[in-house]
């Protein structure tokens, strides 16, 4: 056999083998994957905020495997919602799954359109190629911020209009909702502890943070464990060592500074030990996968009425250093787009991703040097961004 044969050879088996990773899904892909929700339904105007008709939202993949050139690498037809935090969607930790909670569907009365609880789960297998809907499961009513644990093996939802917490078991690929919890008052977002034995929900209307004993697949709410928030508790997360939890409050509004609450998580009595502000509208929060950094999109005022004296055309990135005792101390801001929802850090918490609504674009940060620099472009996205989630981590 002649060299050059064999070098065809070999050119097409290397060939074969790059199909077939990319074509198979690796699970490692899924890893540097985030998922972005569009939701078309609500527009702003010179009025505020509109409600429209439904038809036309999406969830994207979205790949990071080079950290600084976020890529979209596929988009699912899927109804997804800006009403909630926007934590509404995740992807299981070895990346092979990603979960997508709608809370709220529109219908018409007369000629406007208002919203009601909906109760849907999506399960979209991202190891697929191009990724797919494999299952549509019914959780509580209008399911919002959640949480999968590390392990994998079971992801929770705070359902607002259910006033519950839904228990959702996810083996292999098969997810099933298996209970549903009380909590009394209407639940935003919920975060499991790094050991999967606690989790932590923000009890909005009443400013608490409720703690839930996790043993298993059995999951219970004890009221007298409710820890005092600030306004508003909207979105939550915890450190990766499980040693502070952080509620994102956003109850000041019109201008108002609102606060982030760090609460010691671990021993037999949870409690706060510190507040501080990072500004105006924190309703996107996300803690670094290495815990040494948080971060927070402020809305300042993009959702304003033009008519209203606190109405900002843009928002503002906060990075935050954790500190001893989970203390958050603001180490730099940066100017972003109107309206800006969900952020995620990349997999080596050395980039952060923020996704504007109005502008329906992705800004991308570099974090070298503790400093916030814009890295290129902005990513326009085919709709606007509602929420926006990485691997559980």
């Amino acid at each position: 056999m002649g060299r050059k044969h064999i070098m065809k050879l070999r050119s097409a088996f290397c060939a074969t083998c790059l199909v077939g990773l990319v074509g198979s899904g690796a699970a490692i892909a899924g890893t540097n994957d985030i998922l972005i929700g569009l939701d078309s339904k609500i527009t702003y105007g010179p009025e505020g905020q509109m409600n429209g008709a439904p038809g036309n939202d999406a969830v994207l993949v979205v790949d990071v495997s080079s950290p600084a050139k976020p890529r979209i690498r596929a988009s699912l037809p899927l109804a997804n919602s800006l009403l909630g935090p926007p934590t509404n969607l995740q992807i299981t930790p070895d990346g092979k799954l990603g979960l997508v909670a709608n809370s709220v569907v529109h219908v018409q009365e007369g000629s406007s359109w208002k919203t009601v609880p909906d109760d849907k789960l999506y399960v979209i297998d991202l190891t697929a190629d191009p990724p797919k809907l494999i299952d549509t499961v019914t959780v509580g009513r209008q399911p919002s911020g959640l949480s999968i644990s590390r392990k994998g093996d079971l992801a929770l939802i705070a359902n607002r209009d259910g006033k519950s917490v839904s228990v959702v078991s996810i083996q292999g690929s098969t997810v099933k909702a298996i209970g549903e919890v009380p909590v009394e008052q209407q639940a935003a977002a919920v975060v499991i502890a790094p050991d999967g034995k606690r989790a932590f929900v923000c009890l909005n209307l009443v400013n608490k943070i409720g703690v839930l004993a996790i043993d298993g697949q059995n999951v219970t709410y004890d009221k007298s464990m409710d820890i005092p928030s600030a306004f508003n508790p909207y979105n939550i997360d915890i450190t990766p060592d499980g040693k502070y939890v952080i509620a994102s409050n956003t109850g000041a509004q019109k201008n108002n500074a609102d606060a982030a609450v760090i609460i010691e998580a671990t021993g037999p009595h949870p409690h706060v030990v510190d507040v501080m502000t990072p500004g105006i509208g924190p309703e996107g929060f996300a803690i670094a996968p290495d815990g040494k950094t948080a971060a927070t999109p402020l809305l300042l005022g993009t959702s304003a009425k033009d008519s209203d004296w606190f109405k900002t055309k843009g928002g503002e990135l906060v990075l935050m250093s954790i500190g001893a005792g989970g203390k958050l101390t603001v180490t730099a801001r940066a100017p972003l787009g109107g309206l800006p929802e969900g952020v995620v850090y990349s997999p080596n918490s050395d980039y952060l991703y923020v996704a504007n609504y109005i502008d329906q674009d992705l800004q991308v940060f570099d974090l070298a040097g503790g400093k916030l620099t814009e890295a290129g472009p902005r990513l326009k996205l085919p709709g606007q961004p509602a929420s926006m989630r990485a691997p559980a981590r």
